[in-house]
């Protein structure tokens, strides 16, 4: 079963993007343009609001044991 984890090598501030990208299969650039183009439609602050609760819940990517 996949599981969402915020991404640590593909960040730029929490990971979020990143991990969505992965989740999803999908390049994490588009997840970060669709969050901008939906910021523009909602307003910052649910923006906002998502991307901390979503810091908050998703675990960190665990280190893959070799």
């Amino acid at each position: 079963m996949k599981k969402l984890y915020r991404s640590k090598k593909d960040k730029k501030i929490a990971g979020v993007c990143g991990g969505l990208g992965e989740y999803l299969n999908v390049d994490s650039t588009i997840i970060r343009l669709l969050l901008i183009f939906l910021t523009f439609l909602t307003g910052l602050v649910p923006f906002l609001l998502t991307y901390l609760i979503g810091w908050a819940i998703i675990p960190i990517e665990e280190e893959k044991k070799s």
